[in-house]
């Protein structure tokens, strides 16, 4: 059996007089839709939970904004998330009742979130692009290869010290700063410290 959040009733209550009935609608579909919906108040906004978060919505000056939570996984037969660009958390802003799809449309859509949730369906995360290789920079190189204990420093570094390095040198915009950076990193390379070596913790 679901229940209704004092929380929810109280952030309802405090929301902008246009925002109310607008909320209440949302929350009335919710349970008409999955009848042991759970109410629970997620980064302090109300959400709408069966086996994991559905959706959630909030509150603004002007408008009111709801979205699912696997809205990228959802059929949209309706076309919907798409014409709102929702692909997940990013949902509709509506600013009457008005601007709601039709209560069957919307019924239809939270208890399809719903069923991923029963199903277990998670959305896969996006996939980070691989990092490019570290590039050593010539005049680098070349200020390594005259300093070995800089050089074996260096080349026991992780990439993304390595990376650190390299980066602030390449960044340089004139190029005196780009020598006195490489001078610098020889010398650090050569007492054994990382580029944000004065940020490391002791």
């Amino acid at each position: 059996m679901s229940q209704r959040s004092p929380q929810v009733d109280a952030y309802i209550k405090k929301a902008p007089a246009f925002a109310q009935p607008i909320l209440k609608k949302l929350r009335d579909l919710a349970h008409r839709a999955v009848p042991d919906v759970q109410e629970t108040m997620k980064w302090s906004v109300p959400h709408f939970d069966h086996h994991g978060l559905m959706f959630g919505c909030a509150a603004f000056k002007e408008h009111v904004r709801f979205g699912f939570w696997k809205g990228a996984l959802l059929k949209d037969p309706h076309r919907l998330l798409a014409a709102m660009g929702d692909t997940g958390m990013g949902g509709f802003k509506v600013k009457t009742l008005g601007d709601l799809p039709k209560d069957k449309v919307l019924i239809g859509y939270i208890r399809e979130a719903a069923a991923l949730n029963e199903q277990g369906v998670k959305v896969p995360r996006a996939k980070k692009a691989p990092k490019k290789p570290v590039v050593v920079p010539d005049d680098l190189a070349e200020a390594l290869k005259k300093n070995k204990r800089a050089q074996a420093t260096f080349d026991a570094f992780s990439p993304s010290h390595r990376r650190d390095y390299v980066e602030w040198i390449t960044e340089a915009k004139q190029l005196t700063t780009r020598q006195n950076r490489v001078a610098t990193t020889i010398q650090w390379l050569a007492e054994g410290k990382s580029r944000n070596w004065k940020y490391t913790k002791r």
